[in-house]
């Protein structure tokens, strides 16, 4: 099978030292789902209650590892709900990464 987006996005974090990606998932992100299972859980996927944690979460982890935090939702209000914690990582300075879904269109 041929390398899809989501295996050269998950290829891209692992070269940025990415070790987790805390996340809700949703339709929109199916296809990165399925390239985490691709790749051996590398980065490992830490399925978070709600999206708004999942942004949390990245905060936190940036916040006390030194390393980038890597968030992860669904399109429409799933990635509105990130919003928060990614304003907590910008007001503290820390990197965090929201990568987010978006519907079939044509």
């Amino acid at each position: 099978m041929a390398p899809t987006v989501a295996d050269y996005l998950l290829h891209r974090l692992r070269e940025w030292g990415v070790e987790r990606l805390f996340g809700y998932t949703g339709d929109g992100i199916n296809g990165i789902v399925a390239a985490l299972g691709r790749a051996d859980d590398r980065p490992r996927f830490v399925q978070a209650r709600h999206e708004e944690m999942a942004a949390f979460a990245a905060t936190g982890y940036a916040k006390f590892s030194g390393r980038p935090g890597v968030c992860l939702a669904t399109s429409g209000p799933g990635a509105i709900h990130l919003l928060n914690g990614l304003y907590d990582a910008k007001l503290d300075h820390v990197p965090v990464v929201a990568i987010v879904g978006q519907t079939a269109r044509s």
